[in-house]
């Protein structure tokens, strides 16, 4: 019995030399006195209007380091669309790079899953995998997806490897996207370069800098 008492007050004492300098450490931050970053609605719009006047999809409105990560931020607006007018590789995957959606305005049906049909890599000469969401694969379909029904208000979550598909558009929709880049995979976007990017007359050949 005192053996045991004593093997009892071993454990005890050695769990508590271990835990009691975890205790004792302050926790730090993973991004070490980085700056937040403000990003006004009227900058949101002038991307949004830039869309529609050049007939432009996904455009990058800030990329940003905040520590073990980057974030993201795109503004992306899709004009009509319906089955018939799809073709070639409608469905993108990202490899590296999640995707948060925020449905502003319009509305569209989305497919999505990981098991891609005619599988094929994605160019890395395209300003999208360069400067926006990183190496992937284009498909011409998915097999068993889920399918959603994309509205204002509403948010889609894609992870990395899952396959995503419009397949429908009512009349346009248009949407915040924030993009997770743990790899840091793909340029930072400052405000300052956003700036100058909105200011300059567009041009087909200057991609989001």
């Amino acid at each position: 019995m005192k053996k045991q008492s004593i093997e009892l007050k071993v454990v005890v004492l050695s769990v508590f030399a271990f835990v009691c300098p975890l205790l004792a450490q302050e926790p730090k931050p993973t991004c070490h006195h980085c700056p937040a970053t403000y990003i006004p609605k009227s900058e949101l719009d002038a991307y949004t209007k830039r869309a529609m006047e050049n007939k432009l999809v996904d455009q990058q409105v800030r990329s940003v380091d905040i520590g073990k990560s980057q974030i993201g931020i795109g503004m992306v607006t899709r004009g009509k669309l319906d089955l018939g007018s799809t073709s070639g590789d409608a469905v993108a995957e990202h490899e590296q790079i999640s995707e948060v959606y925020y449905i502003i305005e319009g509305s569209a049906t989305l497919l999505t899953g990981p098991d891609l049909v005619d599988v094929k890599p994605r160019p890395s000469t395209l300003k999208t995998v360069r400067e926006q969401n990183g190496p992937g694969y284009g498909a011409t379909s998915i097999k068993n997806p889920v399918t959603r029904e994309l509205k204002a208000g509403d948010m889609m979550i894609i992870p990395a490897g899952t396959g995503h598909w419009f397949t429908k558009i009512d009349d346009h929709i248009t949407y915040v996207m924030v993009r997770i880049d743990p790899d840091k995979v793909v340029p930072l976007k400052s405000e300052a370069q956003s700036r100058t990017y909105l200011n300059k007359p567009y041009n087909p050949s200057d991609g989001n800098f």
